[in-house]
């Protein structure tokens, strides 16, 4: 039985409304802000002015990053019972695609393909959403999640009216236009939020299925934000002497830890750009923690924050401090990190690695990151800044590079470019994303999980100025393989 709801179009009804697109054969070479105004005016205003309140551009343009909806894709692909269907251009999907079976997805990805035909009378809307009908089986999935890229979103394709359950099995319909969401680390909140917003209400109707993992006994914190799986055990460490239990990480596994991540004493905004999912908490009513437990002083100023936000008594929170720091300074110390650095990334999760960074020894000068200045982030913001880092909210490669030929790092960590610019300058470079948040960061795992790496890495610097010298002039000017116009003479 399918449950629609009362504004689902009918299949006669659908072409009227996904047909009243004024772009016929809009492509992604329109450009943005072409692309922005077709969106507008084919029904995606309201969509685009929360993403613009979430995901605030300024003071810098777009920041450099894969497709942003990557990161909203990724989000579904790593949950179980929960099939993903992708409505965009050919070259776009197969991009997605690609990448999402690198970083290592296990099932397919949907796709309904279309034309400038299907698209702007409406059969793209109705092959979606007989696409949602055929794949909405409940013994086989949770939910149905469907992804308008940039050619179905500036076309008015109505997701909106997708049923919102079909045999029990949910229906989640997004826009994640990359004119539209600045960064991937940003379309993961896309996403989320739109999936906790649905079990929001979901709970608020009456019982839901519990979590496959039995329920802590004691208040549980949520965890925001992807991370390394050691460093929620880090932090069920660090909340055990306050009387309080680690819960679910969002974005979750399965569809029914969200409910789990809802029923919460305080979320903890390890990533602090989760505009939309942290609204979803305030509106249930849950308080919000911003910074991470890194290093010594980090893991103090979280700790209090709890306690605060938690009503935990002083002598508590004195034991917790006093079982974890010690450890915690041990490590930072034992594994100290020698060198001047910049590091930046697309993540979100760039100010905390540079506090532990900081507290390891490092010497750190700039820290940028493509995600915007929000709140949550304001602690690690005031921190980094006291201890003389130049800190930079929707940094772009330029910006990055320009931090580079400023300070002279030892090390410059960062984005593929970057890295690629760093090593043309005979300076080692690390790649943020799989070297440096690919690790633990909280707690005593955290506090020397990188140094080894980073200081081999500084200790690399001669050999890079060795095969410089070596390679001098190789991939330049006529050796490039790009050869200028010239005249020929004619003998």
């Amino acid at each position: 039985m399918t449950l629609d709801t009362p504004n689902t179009p009918t299949a006669n009804d659908a072409p009227r409304a996904a047909g009243a697109v004024g772009v016929d054969g809009l492509g992604c070479h329109a450009g943005r802000e072409v692309m922005l105004e077709a969106a507008r005016k084919t029904g995606a205003g309201e969509t685009l002015a929360r993403y613009a309140k979430d995901y605030p551009a300024g003071p810098h343009d777009q920041p450099q990053s894969m497709c942003p909806a990557f990161g909203s894709l990724r989000v579904g692909l790593r949950m179980r019972r929960t099939a993903t269907v992708l409505s965009g251009s050919a070259c776009c999907v197969y991009g997605l695609t690609f990448i999402s079976h690198f970083y290592g997805a296990r099932r397919s990805v949907g796709y309904v393909p279309f034309d400038s035909e299907t698209l702007v009378t409406g059969k793209l809307f109705e092959d979606i959403r007989e696409s949602v009908h055929n794949l909405a089986d409940p013994e086989k999935v949770d939910a149905v999640v469907v992804i308008n890229l940039c050619v179905p979103t500036a076309s008015g394709v109505p997701l909106r009216l997708l049923p919102r359950e079909i045999n029990g099995v949910r229906i989640i319909g997004i826009d994640v236009p990359g004119f539209g969401v600045p960064t991937h680390a940003e379309a993961k909140d896309v996403l989320a939020g739109a999936m906790l917003a649905y079990a929001r209400q979901e709970a608020e109707q009456g019982p839901v299925q519990a979590p496959r993992s039995p329920r802590a006994q004691e208040p549980t914190i949520t965890l925001l934000g992807e991370m390394f799986p050691v460093d929620p055990i880090q932090i069920g460490g660090m909340l055990k002497p306050l009387g309080l239990a680690v819960g679910p990480v969002v974005p979750t596994r399965e569809w029914r830890e969200l409910y789990g991540a809802l029923d919460c004493a305080a979320v903890a905004a390890i990533h602090p750009h989760y505009a939309a999912s942290i609204r979803e908490f305030q509106n249930a009513g849950r308080p919000v923690i911003g910074s991470a437990p890194v290093g010594v002083d980090g893991t103090a100023d979280w700790l209090d924050e709890v306690a605060k936000v938690c009503n935990v008594s002083a002598d508590k929170l004195d034991a917790a401090k006093a079982a974890m720091l010690p450890a915690i300074r041990a490590a930072l110390d034992g594994a100290p990190i020698k060198g001047r650095i910049t590091l930046s990334g697309y993540e979100g999760s760039e100010l905390i690695a540079a506090r532990l960074l900081v507290e390891s020894g490092a010497d750190l000068r700039y820290v940028g990151t493509a995600t915007a200045r929000t709140p949550w982030s304001e602690r690690d913001r005031e921190w980094l800044e006291s201890k003389g880092v130049e800190v930079r909210f929707r940094a772009t490669m330029e910006d990055d590079i320009a931090a580079m030929d400023e300070y002279q790092p030892d090390l410059a960590i960062g984005t593929t470019p970057v890295v690629q610019a760093a090593k043309s300058r005979s300076i080692p470079g690390l790649y943020f994303t799989n070297l440096i948040s690919a690790r633990p960061l909280m707690g005593a795992a955290g506090a020397g999980s990188v140094a080894a790496t980073l200081n081999a890495a500084i200790g690399n610097r001669a050999r890079f100025t060795e095969m410089k010298d070596f390679f001098s002039g190789v991939g330049e000017g006529a050796t490039g393989g790009i050869w200028p116009t010239t005249k020929r003479e004619v003998g």
